[in-house]
């Protein structure tokens, strides 16, 4: 509701303490109220707690006050203002109203945006990044505990409801733990304390004059604030309308007792009968407990609506549980038998009571009030409420809201009155309720969504008939797009009594009377427009509520009168909650866990060690009344195992959590911040995820082709020779090539062999180095004109572009790229190696062409003149009217002009014919002899691999042309010159590639000279696959990958023996991290060696060429050494981590792990393989627990130490106190060891295979369910100790079924159901202790393993993952393909759908993630292939 001021009222003005104005003036705000003024006023002297009615605008004071303090908070100020609220839905509303009307930076904060698992270093970016930050108060207490926030940093703290400042509330702990402790040292640097309450108190039933007194000071001490108040309600109600409260009576009538007692019998028996099911089911103790739980709750809510709301409202209640589209209610975990068990027993309980309701009369209730409430389908109270809706028909826009206690109440409420009230009054209902019942699915984003809408006068609409679906959509829909109608009664639990801004309203019903006077106030206060009615329903004859809602109805009055009777009092001082219990403070941080604190930290600290589907790690406490002892036995992946205390039986057990928490965090578990270790070390490794990254990256130039300008007149060039051996059959010949360089090349450089994949076949490139050559100024611009213009001829084919080349040539000035490629005579002398006769051929002149002294050619007219016919048989020719180059290899001695030309049609001309009507040329001289011409060779990427396909020879390759059209260009050059000039940029893109590796080579070979490997390694691994060339680092890559994952891992482990797998698997991450392993990349300058493009000899550079300015940066590879850069592309940082893998790959293959780890280490990764004993106290007597020969004789070795065997098969589950571990952090180590070996194992064996093909047997073979298929084969689910019975009941169930798989199954993925990760992980684990017990010989590893895993995978047998498969075949076809996963209780439900030539093909798997995908793939896969089958048969 809008409220215009007096026009007298002015905007107030901030003043400081000094008198001077401080910031803006209110103008952006809302005009202030005279109280509001009053208010601010009181705030800005001293601690406030305003206590206002609801809609009075108590926000708008907050926002002042921030306003006020704006200037000690504006960045780069460290203070910061805390707006608390009570309620996650209440911090975007409040955020969004500072934002509005501040131009302060406003940060918002809640559970599920995963703060609990925040660092320091996370709060304090988010602390220096805004200026007010919004939370509720949970998380700044844990804050303050763990010192992330600090009082004395915070200027303005806010406690928006803070009537719930009492007993345990964060609200009070934070000024119990905190404040008072601050207050009682002196410390001045305390924030301003700020509350709003529409009720100082929140007590239950009636409540005395003194009581009410006492209970605010008790308030006022707590908050060390005192309470502002209006004087009397006329001076708010000028601005807040008051609704009137109206006492509304229902008779005292309960349904028929036999229809209830009937009922409620077959219920009960029906809830027997589901009860007693569970017995003889196959489930975990837990999911039974939890099954009867859901079941009980149920039972409950169907007889509470029976006896309070009716027959028929009873059944919708069950029939809205029994939806098969809701997740009716969440209380512990079920897995798919145990849901199904629920559903059946709410369908069950549907028939029950339907049984009692004539299928006529549900469709007709609410006809007949009087009858329905006679028959017991609806209660008087139900038909209460229908009455006293109907009273109020004759207004136009009714906004009314319906309080209700429970949800169920709400739900099914809504259900009654969207079918009668549309009929009787043209109203339409909804409801909204919190999920604290776990009754109802409105998530907290459907709950926003709500709010959202209903504020604005519109609310999402459930019809009944249609609620079920529509709760769905909305769950399943991110983006809701419903139907907006138009909403006039909303039923609602105690969602919107507080601080929601939801959309005034005329009318406010209590059918459940408050519990509070703070309910009743605040559900009172949603009433504020004019006229407004708070109707009270009350039982005929219920006198205690009557009188409580008349306590009720004075308790503002009485309030009011105590606070401002109270007002002179200083607030009383209050012992901090830290004098009156034991605490543990870190000195180092001021972190501190109290007596209360403790077992939540301790919890906290136990949900954060590793678990998995069948054991989840937390404290078990044991409790010796008569001893007066308490031990903690915590779980076996802590390095505490046990700690016992003695103490008050009261407080034993926060006692030996607190001292637990002591004894994790001097042994480094718990943090200086008292937080999990790995709560730090996974906000570093996000934050390394989160690293900028400039994806703008530099491509690197070979220095040794780069030189300044010549200055000598005689300059020596390095020569090598590049001979090309074809293999294949052609016309032409490939000629040799030398290439001059100004320095000479190493020497894998200079002597390499590699292939070209021209059209028809394979070309050798052999170089070898033959010595220097001196060249003269001359010398070498003939040589650069020579090369730059027969290219350009070549890779443009533009006589425009050629000819400024050759017009403006000269040596240049600047540094260039610098080498020349001059045609072979195919001798291997300097000099005479060099052909300078068709280097002459650049300056081909007419004049001598024509003057031919004794030569006994005919002479031709061409456009060049008239020529000895000697000159044209080894040119280059143009004809200016088509605009082409032809290499002219011959004359014809049998056509001229006048000879026949055979059409395409058939038809025949003469060539004279031809050229006058195709070119409207007229020939001159048809009587000479025709020259035998060919097309110039096309320059294509030879370095692309699957280029052997022969092409079909143009059938114009070779044209006969009229001397007299051609203008000679080059002459003499034979076609073998131009064929290999040709292949001259895919040979110098090979050659520049080699050199930028040997430049990459060089600056690791600084740091150590020793670790050399060859070139063409280095190059391998700096090769992508998008290079598209026949060798690329996908197998580098896979290959450095596992040794990285190793090499870090037992460094972690030997390193960190205290430490849980959790732990060791994110400092692993810190290592092996793409995001890391770019950040060592980038920092050793290796992004500008990446290849990362296919070869385009368009975009090549043509050494000498200045007709296209080409700039060459410079950057520093070293103090001593530098590199040019060419350009600047895009490169992702997974780019760069998969050539850091494949880097240490080529190390490991070539030079062994010594070479890699010198490698590693340069890169920055220090690992080494020093061998550290394996400390650990395990005093086991190991005949007890696990037949250690047998075992061994499996494993083919003899344990040194055969506690580790123990170690390696013990679960995390099996708590005996004698064995201190389990088997995770050996698994850990195991994991990564087998990886190597296979990874190692499969590329020695199978050398020539593919890149691809290597991946794919690796992940074939190293993969969970193989390990575990190995392990049933072994029997070694019979020695594993654990004390699941999931676990038990999973490892039966697959070994029953292991029988079932086909022997020539595919390492686990041919089987239907998924393997517990149990059997895989004790695989790896007794690799780990293997390789512990043999001082880290990886070789009896292997031979000890392998013999498990047999048959090995090989790439006959290896087939694809069936996702994998899939996603291949859709690429590959441009199919569509979608993948939905809908994940509960640890189930998924995946659906895979992919359309193909218009027809869908969908299936829908259920279990864990992995296997159900495999499995919709695996179907989806199967009908795609008998599809394309099927129309390929057609074909």
């Amino acid at each position: 509701m809008t409220v215009t001021l007096p026009e007298s009222m002015e905007p107030v003005k901030m003043i400081g303490a000094d008198g001077n104005n401080v910031g803006q003036t209110v103008d952006p705000l809302p005009f202030a109220r005279s109280y509001q003024i009053e208010a601010l006023e009181k705030a800005i002297k001293q601690n406030t707690i305003v206590f206002l009615e609801t809609g009075s605008g108590k926000t708008l004071i907050a926002i002042m006050l921030l306003r006020y303090y704006a200037h000690l908070l504006r960045k780069p100020s460290p203070f910061i203002a805390v707006f608390l609220v009570p309620k996650v839905v209440l911090v975007p509303q409040q955020a969004e109203a500072v934002k509005m009307h501040t131009d302060l930076k406003v940060g918002t904060y809640w559970g599920d945006m995963g703060v609990d698992f925040w660092d320091a270093a996370t709060w304090r970016k988010e602390q220096d990044k805004h200026e007010v930050l919004v939370m509720t108060p949970a998380i700044l207490l844990n804050g303050l505990r763990h010192s992330f926030f600090k009082l004395d940093m915070i200027k303005v703290l806010i406690f928006d409801e803070c009537h719930h400042a009492r007993g345990k509330d964060p609200y009070a702990c934070i000024m119990k733990e905190f404040y008072h402790g601050q207050v009682r040292s002196n410390n001045s640097n305390l924030p301003r304390i700020f509350g709003m309450t529409a009720s100082p108190i929140k007590t239950k039933g009636t409540t005395s004059t003194w009581s009410c007194g006492k209970n605010m000071i008790e308030l006022e001490n707590l908050m060390n604030s005192k309470i502002y108040t209006s004087v009397s309600e006329d001076v708010l109600a000028e601005f807040v309308p008051f609704s009137t409260p109206k006492l509304t009576y229902y008779k005292d009538k309960d349904i028929p007792s036999a229809l209830f007692e009937r009922v409620a019998h077959q219920l009960e028996i029906l809830k027997n009968k589901y009860e007693h099911s569970l017995e003889s089911l196959n489930l975990m103790e837990s999911t039974k407990e939890s099954a009867r739980k859901k079941i009980s709750k149920l039972f409950s809510a169907f007889l509470f609506c029976l006896n309070d709301l009716g027959l028929w409202l009873a059944l919708k209640a069950a029939e809205f549980s029994f939806c098969d589209d809701m997740d009716i209610c969440c209380w512990g975990q079920l897995d798919l038998s145990g849901e199904e068990i629920i559903k059946n027993f709410n369908k069950d309980a549907y028939k029950v009571i339907s049984t009692y309701l004539p299928s006529d009369r549900e469709l007709s209730v609410g006809d007949d009030l009087e009858a329905d409430a006679e028959s017991g389908f609806l209660t008087t109270k139900v038909i209460c409420l229908v009455g006293s809706l109907l009273q109020y028909r004759h207004l136009k826009n009714l906004r009314c809201i319906v309080f209700v206690e429970r949800v169920i109440t709400a739900i099914v409420l809504q259900k009654l009155l969207s079918k009668l009230l549309p009929k009787l009054s043209g109203w339409e209902a909804g409801y909204i309720a919190g999920n604290a019942s776990q009754l109802q699915s409105q998530s907290r984003r459907v709950q926003n969504a709500l709010v959202e809408e209903f504020r604005n006068g519109m609310v999402w609409c459930l019809p009944s008939e249609n609620c079920m679906k529509y709760i769905t959509y909305q769950l399943t829909h991110l983006n809701m797009r419903l139907s907006h109608l138009q909403v006039n009664v909303i039923v609602s639990t105690s969602i919107l009594e507080e601080g929601l801004d939801v959309q005034s309203c005329n009318l406010v019903i209590r059918f459940d009377p408050s519990a509070t006077v703070c309910s009743f106030i605040q559900s009172r206060g949603r009433a504020r427009m004019q006229n407004s009615d708070y109707l009270l329903m009350v039982r005929s004859g219920d006198d205690k509520t009557l009188s409580r809602l008349r306590t009720y109805l004075d308790s503002g009055k009485v309030m009011r009168e105590e606070s401002l009777r109270n007002a002179s009092l200083p607030c009383a001082p209050l012992k901090s909650s830290l004098d009156d219990e034991e605490f543990y403070w870190v000195e180092s941080t001021r972190a501190i866990v109290t007596l209360s604190s403790s077992i939540g930290l301790l919890y906290f600290y136990c949900s954060r060690l590793p678990s998995d589907g069948y054991f989840k790690p937390t404290p078990r406490c044991s409790i010796n009344q008569d001893m007066g002892t308490c031990t903690i036995y915590l779980p076996k992946s802590c390095p505490i195992q046990t700690v016992s205390v003695r103490g008050n039986i009261k407080t034993l057990k926060q006692i030996a959590c607190l001292e637990a928490c002591k004894e994790l965090h001097k042994a480094g578990a718990l943090t200086d911040n008292l937080v999990p270790q790995i709560v730090e070390e996974e906000a570093i490794v996000a934050q390394d995820e989160n690293m900028p990254y400039d994806d703008e990256q530099a491509t690197y130039y070979p220095p040794e082709l780069i030189n300044p300008s010549l200055k000598d007149p005689v300059t020596p060039y390095h020569c090598y020779l590049i001979e090309l051996d074809q293999k294949y059959e052609y016309e032409v010949s490939p000629q040799g090539i030398v290439l001059a360089v100004r320095s000479e090349l190493e020497y894998d450089v200079g002597n390499v062999n590699f292939d070209l994949q021209v059209d028809r076949g394979t070309m050798t490139v052999s170089m070898n180095y033959v010595g220097v050559i001196h060249l003269t100024a001359e010398q070498v611009l003939m040589c650069r004109k020579f090369q730059i213009t027969l290219l350009r001829v070549l890779i443009d084919r533009a006589i425009d572009e050629v000819k400024a080349v050759f017009d403006r040539y000269d040596l240049g000035n600047d540094q260039m790229v610098d080498y020349l490629m001059l045609p072979s005579t195919n001798s291997r002398e300097i000099p005479s190696i060099v052909d300078w006769k068709c280097l002459g051929s650049v300056f081909f002149s007419h004049e001598n062409a024509s003057n031919h002294m004794g030569c006994f050619f005919p002479r031709m007219h061409t456009k060049s003149g008239f020529v000895c016919s000697c000159t044209l048989k080894n040119s280059i020719v143009y004809t200016p009217h088509t605009s082409q180059f032809y290499c002219i290899t011959g004359i014809l001695g049998e056509l001229n002009g006048n000879s026949f030309l055979s059409l395409k049609n058939g038809g025949l001309l003469t060539y004279k014919e031809y050229y006058h009507l195709r070119h409207g040329i007229e020939l001159q001289f048809d009587g000479e002899k025709l020259l035998k011409g060919r097309r110039m060779f096309v320059v294509q990427n030879y370095l692309q691999r699957c280029r052997q396909q022969k092409e079909k020879e143009l059938s114009n390759t070779t044209v006969e042309l009229p001397p007299e059209l051609c203008v000679i260009f080059m002459s003499p050059i034979s076609i073998s010159i131009i064929y290999s000039f040709s292949l001259i940029p895919s040979i110098m893109h090979r050659i520049e590639s080699l050199l930028l590796a040997v430049n990459l080579k060089k600056i690791h070979l600084n740091y150590c000279k020793q670790n050399d490997i060859p070139t063409f390694k280095v190059l391998e691994a700096i090769t992508t696959k998008h290079c598209q060339e026949g060798f690329h680092l996908e197998s580098l890559e896979t290959l450095g990958d596992s040794f990285l994952k190793y090499a870090a891992s037992q460094q972690l482990f030997k390193t960190f023996q205290n430490h849980h797998e959790g732990l060791l698997s994110v400092k692993k991450e810190r290592i092996i991290s793409n995001a890391s392993l770019c950040k060592l990349g980038c920092d050793r300058k290796l992004p500008g060696f990446i290849r990362n493009e296919s070869f385009d000899p368009k975009k090549w550079i043509i050494a000498g060429d200045q007709s296209r300015s080409h700039v060459f940066g410079e950057e520093l590879l070293s103090s001593t050494r530098k590199i040019y850069v060419s350009e600047r592309r895009k490169l992702k940082s997974k780019r760069i981590a998969d050539v850091v893998e494949a880097l240490i790959g080529a190390f490991l293959s070539t030079g062994g792990e010594t070479a890699a780890l010198i490698f590693m280490r340069w890169l920055g990764i220090n690992v080494d393989f020093v061998k550290v004993p394996y400390k650990r106290d395990f005093p086991v007597i190991l005949k007890r627990h696990v037949n250690v020969s047998y075992l061994e004789s499996i494993l083919n070795y003899s344990f040194r130490d055969p506690s580790l065997l123990v170690e390696a098969l013990t679960h995390g589950s099996y708590m005996l106190p004698e064995i201190p571990r389990c088997y995770q952090r050996l698994e850990f180590l195991g994991d990564a060891v087998l990886d190597y070996l296979m990874t190692m194992h499969l590329y020695h064996k199978y050398p020539g295979m593919s890149p691809g093909l290597l991946t794919d047997l690796r992940s074939a073979s190293v993969n969970n369910d193989c390990y575990a298929q190995s392990a049933v084969k072994a029997k070694l689910h019979q020695h594993i100790l654990h004390s699941s019975q999931e676990l038990h009941r999973h490892i039966v169930v697959t070994v029953g079924n292991f029988d079932k798989l086909p022997l020539e199954s595919t390492f686990g993925w041919e089987s239907e159901s998924s393997f517990p990760k149990v059997l895989g992980d004790v695989i790896e684990s007794l690799a780990g202790a293997i390789l512990v017990d043999s001082d880290y010989n990886k070789e009896v590893v292997f031979q000890s393993i392998r013999p498990l895993l047999e048959p090995l995978i090989t790439p006959e047998t290896v087939k694809l993952h069936p996702a994998r498969e899939l996603g291949e075949l859709c690429q590959k076809e441009h199919y569509d393909i979608k993948r939905v996963v809908v994940s509960q209780n640890g189930k998924a439900s995946v659906t895979i759908e992919v359309e193909a030539n218009g027809v869908k093909h969908k299936h829908t798997s259920t279990s864990d993630k992995r296997t159900a995908t495999k499995l919709a793939s695996k179907e989806v896969l199967k009908s795609l292939k008998e599809s394309i089958a099927q129309t390929a048969s057609k074909l």
